[in-house]
C-alpha cells in the first residue's frame, strides 16, 4: 500500500466512522509524515483521541491494525531518505530560502498553486466548469475568510454569463437566498479548515433539498465535500498562523478559465456586451490624452 492508498479508504468508510473515528482519520490524512515518524501513543495524543482509536480505526479500514496504518508512510519516508543527493539539494534550496518570512510563504504558496493540478484528477475542473454551464443559476457562498474567493468567482462568471449570483451573508439574507435554489440549479460553496458553520450548514441545507453542490474545500473529507455533486480540492498550508488562500484563489481562477474555455459563442457574445457596458460606463481608468502645445503665430 501507498499513502494515497490509505487516503482512499478513509475516503471510502469515512460516513460509516463514528465522530471519534472521524477526528482520528481526519489528523492521519492532514500529518503523514508524523505518522510514519512517531508512536501510535504520539500520534493519537496529537489527533485529540486515545490511542486504542487508533487502533479501532485501522481495523475499520480493514487493516490488521496500527501498525499496518502507518507502514505505508513510514516507507515513503523511508524511500525519501535513500536519495540523499536530491534530499541534500532540497535542503539547500531550503535553506537559501529561509532568509525570510518571505521566503518561506513563497515556497508554501508556489506549492499550494501546484496542489490544484496534484490534487484534483486530471478533466475534474472542466467537468465541473460543464456542470456550471449547464446549470439554470449558479450560486456563490464563502463566508469570513473564503467570501474573497466566492465574490471573485461570481465576478468573473459574471463577465462570461449571466446566471450567477452572490449568496452574502449580510442581515444573514443568504439563508432566504439559498431556499430560492431548485434541482436544476448549482450552490458553489467555498471553505476550508477551521469551516464556517453557516457553510457547512447552507451546504447540508442545499444537499436535503436537491440543489447539487460544487464545494472548493482543502480535503475530500471536508464537511462541505461530503454529500457534493463534485469536489475541487486545494492545499492552505502555510509557515504563517494564518492558512493560506494562494491555493484557493488559483482553483478560482482555473475553474473560470475552464468555463470560458468550454462556453462557446455563448459566453464570448456575454463577454463582448459585458465589455462593450465596462468601456462606455468608463469603468476603468485611462491615461488622459496629451494635449499638443498651442502653436505660436507667425509675427
Amino acid at each position: 500500500m501507498e499513502p494515497q492508498d490509505v487516503h482512499a479508504l478513509v475516503e471510502r468508510h469515512f460516513e460509516a466512522l463514528s465522530p471519534e473515528l472521524r477526528r482520528a482519520a481526519r489528523w492521519i490524512v492532514r500529518h503523514g509524515t508524523s505518522l510514519g515518524l512517531q508512536s501510535m501513543r504520539a500520534s493519537a495524543r496529537q489527533a485529540g483521541v486515545s490511542a486504542a482509536t487508533m487502533t479501532r480505526l485501522a481495523r475499520q479500514l480493514g487493516l490488521p491494525g496500527f501498525e499496518a496504518l502507518r507502514e505505508p508512510f513510514r516507507r515513503a519516508l523511508a524511500r525519501q531518505a535513500e536519495d540523499p543527493v536530491g534530499y541534500l539539494g532540497r535542503a539547500q534550496r531550503t535553506a537559501s530560502a529561509r532568509h525570510s518570512l518571505m521566503g518561506d510563504l513563497n515556497e508554501a504558496q508556489v506549492a499550494d498553486v501546484r496542489s490544484c493540478a496534484g490534487l484534483n484528477a486530471p478533466g475534474r475542473i472542466e467537468a465541473a466548469a460543464r456542470l456550471m454551464l449547464r446549470s439554470r443559476q449558479v450560486a456563490f457562498l464563502g463566508l469570513r475568510a473564503s467570501f474573497g474567493i466566492a465574490y471573485h468567482l461570481h465576478y468573473t462568471f459574471g463577465l462570461l454569463c449571466s446566471r450567477g449570483r452572490l449568496l452574502h451573508d449580510a442581515a444573514a439574507g443568504w439563508v432566504d437566498q439559498l431556499d430560492l435554489l431548485g434541482p436544476r440549479d448549482l450552490l458553489v460553496a467555498v471553505s476550508q479548515a477551521p469551516y464556517t458553520r453557516e457553510t457547512v450548514e447552507a451546504v447540508q441545507q442545499a444537499v436535503q433539498a436537491g440543489v447539487p453542490v460544487l464545494a472548493l474545500t482543502d480535503s475530500a473529507l471536508s464537511p462541505i465535500a461530503r454529500g457534493a455533486r463534485q469536489a475541487l480540492l486545494f492545499s492552505a498550508s502555510s509557515p504563517s498562523f494564518f492558512q493560506s488562500m494562494t491555493g484557493a484563489q488559483a482553483l478560482a481562477e482555473a475553474l473560470i478559465a475552464a468555463v470560458a474555455a468550454q462556453g462557446g459563442a455563448d459566453v464570448l457574445d456575454h463577454l463582448a456586451r459585458r465589455q462593450a457596458l465596462l468601456q462606455a460606463r468608463k469603468a476603468y481608468w485611462e491615461r488622459p490624452a496629451r494635449q499638443a502645445a498651442p502653436r505660436r503665430s507667425a509675427e
